[in-house]
């Protein structure tokens, strides 16, 4: 490596970052500080510009021909129906109802409910925003301290960057799959264990509740020791309190995670697989809830529901018999279980087309299409060019100057790790996860993975390690979100103050996943090994 490569690459980083920094969309800044540099690079006998030809390989194989990453549009589709049809809100209103009397019992039942809807939706912005709107101002009117409120919902609100299914999980597993091949053949190992994205959200599972449940012993301690900052809700006159109904919003979304992520722990089905049951399994609970507010929809409810039915009817089918129609012996159970599931995937098509038929009458469908499009080209955006980014970063010889650096710095392993973990928290300040994902993790990941670190936990870490940079001031996501929903009231120094306690919690939990890498190893061995 000469001087005038490293001249280069760090022209490369200063002009990329440089870019990101001043507003550019980040797509744009990555793809064209990186052809820019490469281009003035030529000129010096450096760069080659026949490199510039994989490009559109690399692109079709990373975005157009990858299945892992067809999870990712499905699961913004499933957390935005979620969202928009207020099945969310009834989560939220109906839990907060069950925390009557509880020390602390608001902000306890909002930290569980950012569990549920980050298994659920993934989407941080969307959970923040949700949660801000609707219990920011009840959590005042109870008496709630405004930096507490603020920070237990921007702490819960971000809860589903580590709670399987997310989808920096999605991504990580998808870039952390091409960086351990990569590393274990650079050190002669041809025939490593793959990594999957299953095992990612098996390895994330015990930290993430984990770290829910650091969130709710923090306020339930508050409770005790300062009553007056978070006092126990009271009954107002005119709720419905009965348990048939709190069941009745709790259990449709509750089982549909259970739904999703079970299938993929249980290897029963693909994240993919599982993404498109969400998105399926959350049109219909759209369709259940906004019917009861749209007029002229009363028979179409009732084929939703009947489509509810027939997807449950067709998951026992699938366990109980054998519906392969190319079998060679088909039994007579077998062939009465087929033609049942024949029905009832007729009866199934029936009731998402009135589901969607009831959200189109509502107004929500064409929303619902519109953010999911957005969100999941923003996406797609940035990963081409991320990808021209780390193509052109190779080809200036960037890859050895990181295996050199972090060969260098004293710790071994561990201490290479620790580096890296240093450089997402500080770009966690300034830039968002799936920036961080795209830049970062091509980069550092095939060079940390060619020791024995453990891939799955190397992920979690890397994934705690970016649900801390939504809340660290000045620049974190999640405050940004919340300031823009929160009543004036609310000064933008309570949400920071409020989010301190929770950034010391989210890295006492990193630093004990840090020390005991069991809690993200664990699980996938016994579930995948």
């Amino acid at each position: 490596m000469d001087d005038l490569q490293l001249l280069f690459v760090l022209v490369l980083f200063t002009a990329a970052f440089g870019a990101v920094l001043s507003g550019i969309p980040v797509a744009f800044a990555l793809s064209g500080s990186a052809l820019i540099v490469a281009t003035i690079a030529s000129f010096f006998g450096v760069f080659d510009f026949s490199y510039l030809s994989a490009i559109p390989s690399r692109i079709f194989g990373t975005a157009m021909f990858n299945e892992v990453l067809t999870a990712v549009p499905l699961f913004i589709l499933m957390g935005v129906i979620l969202e928009r049809s207020r099945v969310a809100e009834d989560l939220l209103l109906n839990m907060a109802r069950l925390s009557r009397g509880v020390p602390a019992g608001l902000g306890i039942s909002v930290t569980l409910v950012g569990v549920l809807l980050a298994a659920s939706t993934g989407i941080v912005g969307a959970t923040v925003v949700a949660m801000g709107l609707l219990s920011l101002p009840t959590m005042l009117k109870q008496g709630y301290s405004p930096s507490l409120a603020a920070g237990s919902i921007c702490a819960a609100g971000t809860l589903g960057q580590i709670i399987p299914p997310s989808i920096v999980l999605v991504f990580l597993g998808d870039q952390l799959s091409g960086a351990y091949m990569e590393a274990q053949r650079e050190i002669g190992n041809f025939a490593p264990d793959p990594v999957s994205v299953g095992d990612l959200f098996a390895g994330a599972l015990i930290p993430g509740v984990g770290l829910a449940f650091l969130y709710m012993v923090y306020q339930f301690r508050i409770g005790i020791l300062r009553p007056s900052d978070c006092p126990a809700m009271v009954e107002e006159d005119g709720e419905d309190l009965r348990l048939i109904v709190i069941l009745a919003s709790l259990l449709p979304p509750v089982m549909l995670i259970v739904a999703v992520l079970g299938s993929i722990l249980a290897g029963a089905a693909t994240p993919t697989e599982a993404a498109g049951v969400g998105a399926l399994g959350a049109l219909l609970l759209a369709g259940v809830r906004l019917a009861r507010e749209t007029e002229g929809t009363t028979l179409a409810r009732k084929v939703v529901l009947a489509g509810l039915a027939a997807a449950f009817l067709l998951i026992v089918l699938r366990s109980v018999a054998d519906l392969r129609l190319s079998a060679q012996d088909i039994s007579a159970f077998d062939t009465g279980a087929i033609i049942v599931a024949l029905i009832a995937s007729a009866v199934l098509l029936a009731g998402v087309a009135a589901a969607l038929w009831i959200l189109r009458c509502a107004g929500t469908l064409s929303d619902t299409m519109m953010a999911t499009m957005r969100i999941s080209t923003l996406a797609f955006a940035i990963l081409i060019g991320a990808t021209i980014f780390s193509l052109i970063f190779r080809s200036l010889g960037g890859d050895e100057i990181v295996l050199e650096a972090m060969q260098s710095i004293p710790g071994g392993a561990n201490g290479a790790l620790l580096a890296v973990l240093l450089l997402v928290f500080v770009l966690g300040f300034f830039l968002d996860f799936i920036e961080i994902v795209f830049i970062i993790m091509p980069i550092v990941a095939p060079v940390i993975l060619q020791s024995d670190i453990n891939p799955i936990w190397f992920g979690v870490l890397i994934a705690l390690n970016l649900q801390t940079s939504f809340l660290t001031p000045p620049f974190g996501f999640a405050l940004f979100y919340l300031r823009g929903v929160a009543p004036p009231e609310v000064r933008t120094t309570d949400i920071y103050r409020g989010v301190l306690p929770y950034i010391a919690i989210q890295l006492l939990a990193l630093a004990t996943v840090f020390v005991f890498p069991a809690l993200a190893t664990w699980l996938p061995s016994v579930l995948f090994r």
